[in-house]
């Protein structure tokens, strides 16, 4: 039995956990893990050392979190996707995004095949090819979308596993992107696109964690939160066939362009702080020792997302070359579908191409509004499909 059972000791416990991962994660050496993948593994380590409750026994607070937190994070973070300012990013910008999310499209599909996804990976490959798509096209906040729809979120050594490939990937795919202009350039120079006119230094220079809140604005975004769970879980009782999380997502982009909602400050503080928590949640379900006996899961997972990748790359720069793209624009728009906002900000500041970090975090803000739909699209082909 865990040496903490009560609610409110465990509560406190993944408190502490994520006070630790946020500080962790700011250290050299654990920066490139990032707080939500440390948030996991160190919760896994306490769960498994039974101070706090794992997936047996569980716990109804475990539940609560899953059913509510996760999606108030979903919902909180997409309010601050504000789709009419995407004309800003311009038309180059947006093709070679568009571009990206073929190219991740057409990886998911290679890379499922290549790896033998449903004999390999097990019953939840779909959802796992889901996960990757909404990932690969709009970030992380699509990955824990489709996981927490499927239920791979509570099968905590197939999501850890899951996490981990797309952290090691995600962080080479960085390095890549600011290393590739510079050798393509070498051999085949191209013109610099000059594009809209940059952020100014406060916006860009300024930590996105770095939120404030006050009252008056948390009580509207709390009570917006919990009404917008409200209406979807009723809505999915009109529409059986559509997800909740769908129903959330849409309406969670539709009060996004809402100037008074999109203004409002602490949406991205409380959607982290939701999601932080969910994803502990995730780490007290992993099974450490079974994810350590099982390597030959982890190693297809790190093969199916490098084939993704490697696929993505070949059709967004092949065809940009063939389009004599800027090789800068390039690397930064296909940032935005690997990492996205904050990692395509990233390597635009890493190229030196300041004109290029509004439209980085604006089609970084597409692939938050459309990933969700991607991965889901993906997720339930892939589960009709015969090809896998």
């Amino acid at each position: 039995m865990p040496l903490l059972q009560h609610p409110l000791a465990i509560l406190a416990v993944l408190g502490a956990i994520i006070a630790a991962a946020e500080w962790l994660a700011r250290r050299p050496y654990l920066r490139h893990l990032g707080t939500a993948f440390t948030a996991i593994l160190l919760t896994a380590l306490v769960a498994n050392l039974g101070l706090i409750p794992s997936s047996s026994p569980a716990t109804p607070l475990y539940n609560g979190i899953f059913g509510y937190v996760a999606p108030l994070a979903i919902f909180y973070l997409m309010l601050g996707v504000n789709l009419g300012s995407l004309r800003q990013a311009g038309a180059p910008m947006l093709l070679l995004f568009v571009l990206g999310t073929v190219g991740t499209l057409a990886g998911i599909v290679v890379a499922m095949v290549v790896v033998s996804g449903k004999q390999s990976i097990g019953p939840l490959f779909y959802a796992l090819g889901g996960m990757f798509t909404g990932t690969y096209i709009g970030g992380s906040i699509n990955f824990n979308a489709v996981a927490m729809h499927y239920g791979v979120s509570q099968q905590g050594t197939l999501f850890a596993a899951a996490t981990a490939a797309d952290n090691i990937l995600s962080a080479l795919w960085i390095a890549a992107t600011i290393a590739l202009p510079k050798v393509l350039n070498r051999f085949y120079p191209r013109k610099k696109a000059l594009v809209p006119a940059p952020l100014s230094s406060e916006t860009t220079t300024a930590d996105p964690d770095a939120e404030t809140l006050n009252p008056r604005d948390a009580g509207i975004l709390i009570g917006l939160g919990f009404c917008a769970l409200f209406l979807s879980e009723k809505l999915t009782t009109y529409l059986p066939g559509v997800p909740s999380v769908l129903i959330l997502t849409t309406l969670a982009l539709g009060l996004a362009q809402v100037p008074a909602i999109n203004r409002l400050r602490g949406n991205r503080l409380l959607g982290l702080v939701c999601v932080y928590l969910f994803l502990a949640v995730v780490g007290a379900y992993c099974d450490i020792p079974a994810l350590l006996r099982d390597g030959h899961l982890a190693l297809t997972l790190l093969a199916l997302v490098t084939i993704l990748v490697l696929v993505h790359a070949v059709i967004t720069f092949g065809i940009g070359a063939w389009l004599k793209q800027d090789w800068d624009m390039l690397s930064v728009a296909s940032q935005a579908n690997i990492g996205g906002s904050a990692s395509a900000l990233a390597c635009a500041r890493s190229l030196a191409r300041p004109d290029l970090e509004l439209p980085a975090i604006l089609v970084g803000a597409l692939g938050n509004a459309t990933g969700t739909y991607w991965g889901l699209l993906v997720a339930e082909w892939m589960k009709t499909s015969g090809w896998f």
